[in-house]
């Protein structure tokens, strides 16, 4: 027996040694892509943004263990997750940036924007803004607050102050840059462009500043990093013109700045983005950027926003367009070129290769109540191939998922039309979640469970975090049955996720 014993547990220790050997690397743990195994161990973290946890704190980031949908460790059943030096007060939203294995987390209590390192599960910076920053002229979600992805710079529009302000994390400068009303924000993966955009402004076609135009009247606008020639040049001129002539075509091409700080050595302008002949702008909201980098789709929201007409327009992004020599955001002649309308409405967008997902709503005149729809546009026509209804609401998180499945999240669908059809006694769900199969053209809707205010896509799990009504639940992308969310529930508000261990950037709604 003694022998057996000592044979049976050299057999073992073995097999431990090398299971050790190959997860452990000597010493350097590892999973997909490289990335340190986190402290805690767990391989599949959702990321919650939490508002008054207890009555000794009103900020807080709790995260998941998304295999065993758990808020506490797999071999414990007390110790919830979460991670550690966050103060921030109220977190609004979360930039997911995975492959950076960062989150930048909004609080709009106090105006801080937090960077979450998620290799230690641990705050590593707290960044201040110097003009503030306000939420309440947008309500929920906000996204009036972009850090680009190499981390370098930050932007954030104020409309309360009127100020945009720009964060030079590598020089340790900033600056506040004037614009009334500036209230949202798109910055492309690159960094390279910075679009801002006025609360419920319109622009009209042919409008530039060498037509004559002010530049304080314009509805979207480009934050330019300036080069040191340039600075020179708009000492002591806050509306500095700058002038490109192109070497291949001998074109001359000019744009006058809204301001430029500081005065005494601008390093920061914002120019306004001129519109063609084909091209306007109807109470602008958002822009996404197409994969390949080349044009930017600036949502419309017209109707629903009070304006006219809700449509996409389109903004090429040549190489002459950005300032030369130029670091960070340098999209200095931005000229939007054409206008593709969307029957359905339109409050954000997301894209799937050559295709472009657009989700608003349409006002129907018998109610007088806006309901929700799905507009599907083939970019390289420039064509609506589809629209589809979905959720009521206004709609401000998309987020691809498994099983070639849409989400689409929204705030107040309780006061659309599905809402008022419920009331009559039909059978209507009129939930703030959507799940559309990219594949069918179909789309489910759940039960009302308040906003839709956040989504994670755990790829691979075939599941969906959600955060609806301040609260956490999980939905299977298979067919959107609602899975057990009894062990993830949280005492405060819920109100954003974010799937920490994603292959990709584009895991993230705030975008």
């Amino acid at each position: 027996m003694k022998k057996r014993s000592s044979l049976y547990s050299g057999v073992v220790l073995s097999a431990v040694f090398i299971v050790c050997i190959t997860v452990s690397s000597c010493g350097q743990n590892f999973f997909f892509a490289g990335r340190n195994l986190p402290p805690s161990q767990v391989l599949n973290r959702v990321l919650i943004a939490e508002q008054n946890p207890s009555a000794f704190s009103t900020g807080a980031l709790p995260f998941m263990d998304a295999y065993y949908d758990i808020r506490h460790p797999y071999n414990a059943s007390t110790g919830q997750l979460s991670i550690t030096g966050y103060s921030g007060k109220l977190p609004l939203t979360i930039q997911n940036m995975p492959e950076q294995q960062v989150g930048a987390v909004y609080g709009q209590g106090d105006g801080s924007l937090a960077l979450v390192s998620y290799a230690q599960e641990k705050v590593t910076a707290t960044i201040a803004i110097p003009g503030g920053l306000s939420s309440s002229s947008e309500g929920s979600p906000y996204n009036g607050i972009f850090i680009s992805r190499d981390l370098g710079y930050v932007y954030a529009a104020n409309p309360a102050e009127h100020v945009v302000s720009v964060v030079n994390r590598n020089n340790g400068s900033s600056v506040m840059l004037n614009l009334p009303n500036a209230y949202g924000l798109a910055v492309n993966p690159g960094g390279t462009v910075a679009l801002v955009f006025v609360e419920n402004a319109d622009q009209p076609t042919n409008y530039s500043t060498p037509g004559g135009q002010s530049p304080a009247t314009f509805a979207v606008y480009t934050i330019v990093q300036l080069t040191q020639a340039e600075q020179a040049a708009a000492i002591f001129n806050p509306n500095y013109t700058y002038t490109y002539k192109d070497p291949t075509t001998g074109v001359t091409s000019s744009v006058t700045a809204q301001d430029c700080e500081p005065q005494n050595l601008p390093t920061f302008c914002i120019f306004p983005v001129a519109t063609g002949p084909a091209a306007s702008f109807d109470h602008p909201v958002r822009a996404v950027f197409s994969p390949d980098g080349t044009m930017a789709y600036v949502v419309n929201c017209g109707p629903e926003c009070g304006g006219t007409t809700a449509s996409l327009t389109t903004i090429p992004l040549p190489a002459s367009a950005l300032n030369p020599g130029s670091l960070g955001a340098s999209g200095i002649l931005l000229n939007a070129t054409s206008n593709i309308p969307i029957p359905g409405g339109a409050t954000d967008a997301i894209f799937n290769g050559n295709t472009l997902y657009v989700a608003g709503q349409q006002l129907q005149p018998s109610s007088g109540l806006f309901t929700g729809f799905l507009t599907v546009v083939n970019t390289p026509a420039n064509t609506v191939a589809g629209t589809y209804p979905i959720s009521d609401g206004t709609h401000n998180k998309m987020l691809f998922a498994d099983d070639n499945t849409l989400w689409i999240g929204s705030s107040g669908c309780g006061r659309g039309v599905r809402y008022a059809q419920a009331q009559t006694g039909a059978s209507v769900r009129y939930g703030c979640i959507t799940m559309f199969n990219a594949t069918t053209n179909t789309a489910t809707i759940d039960s009302y469970l308040g906003d839709g205010t956040g989504i994670a896509a755990v790829g691979g799990l075939h599941k969906v975090y959600t955060t609806e009504g301040g609260q956490i639940y999980i939905y299977s992308t298979k067919n959107m049955a609602q899975l057990s969310n009894s062990n993830v529930t949280i005492a405060g508000t819920a109100i954003d996720c974010a799937y920490m261990d994603s292959s990709t950037d584009y895991n993230n709604t705030n975008y």
